[in-house]
């Protein structure tokens, strides 16, 4: 019986699935598949039926995956990636589909955008959907499709792979420079109450933990914009720092630590011909590009 139903599987309960495991909530299923949540509900519990396997636990914060969902995401997702070939005209040698990119708003918007737009013009068959702030997301919940990050992953069944080291450095007008060189106070410009958990947040506050911060923002460009109109000294990437003319280093001790940045990936994205496309290609421009990373450089 348990094999009867396998074989009669509805591809619409397959589709609502596998929107609901990317964005764990029925509310957020239903805007993304542009239905009401009652139809994202009614389907699940009609796949789960036919497989005979409870896929999803409801908890405060919205639907998790089950061991049988996680195990079943893999494959209803390949079906997904299947269909979209289907509806753009069977497959071919070329890139298609939709290919999810979450990276650090420093990144996406100090150096990706720009990029990748330029790339989609050579693969027409790429959809890029690239996320400019931060956000928690899952690889394993297919929540995104690449994902780039400060630090490599120490949990999860994924692939990570080194991209570049990347330099940080303190930036501020040249009044601003010459006033804390001199040994005025700094002033810093750090990370909103929401975002002091960060790495460079925490490192900023317990080496300066008596330092105003005097403006707060939720990422480095806004707060380079905001040390650039001399509201104090920013903590940035220095491929950050070097769009912004105003902005000179500022010798402060100690000097903040390297990061590392890191690219992400399912272990079977290899499979996806479009997701390995685009993953390739940021391992190589971030090759090219490296000396961009480690030092102030305009």
């Amino acid at each position: 019986m348990a094999d009867q139903n396998r074989a009669a599987l509805d591809w619409e309960d397959v589709r609502m699935f596998v929107a609901l495991a990317r964005h764990g909530s029925l509310s957020g299923a239903a805007r993304a598949l542009s239905v009401n949540h009652g139809t994202v509900s009614r389907h699940v519990s009609s796949l789960e039926a036919a497989l005979g396997e409870k896929l999803v636990e409801r908890r405060p914060d919205g639907y998790v995956l089950t061991s049988a969902g996680t195990r079943v995401l893999g494959a209803a997702s390949d079906m997904e990636a299947a269909a979209a070939v289907i509806a753009r005209g069977g497959a071919d040698d070329h890139p298609r589909g939709l290919v999810r990119i979450n990276a650090p708003p420093s990144v996406s918007l100090g150096f990706l955008v720009e990029r990748l737009a330029a790339f989609s013009l050579r693969h027409p068959g790429l959809d890029l959907d690239v996320a400019t702030d931060f956000r928690s997301v899952s690889l394993g919940r297919r929540e995104t499709d690449i994902a780039l990050r400060y630090a490599r992953p120490d949990d999860g069944e994924v692939v990570a792979r080194l991209l570049t080291p990347v330099g940080f450095g303190f930036y501020a007008t040249a009044a601003v420079k010459a006033c804390v060189e001199d040994g005025g106070a700094p002033v810093f410009v750090s990370f909103d109450e929401a975002n002091t958990h960060l790495p460079e947040a925490a490192w900023l506050t317990r080496h300066f933990p008596r330092a105003r911060m005097g403006f707060r923002a939720n990422h480095h460009i806004a707060q380079a914009m905001a040390a650039r109109e001399g509201a104090g000294v920013a903590l940035l990437p220095h491929f950050v720092a070097a769009a912004f003319d105003a902005l000179a280093p500022v010798r402060l001790d100690p000097p903040p630590p390297d990061r590392e940045l890191w690219l992400v990936t399912r272990p079977q994205y290899r499979k996806e011909s479009a997701v390995a496309t685009v993953a390739d290609y940021l391992v190589q421009l971030f090759g090219d590009e490296r000396g961009r990373f480690g030092t102030f450089v305009r």
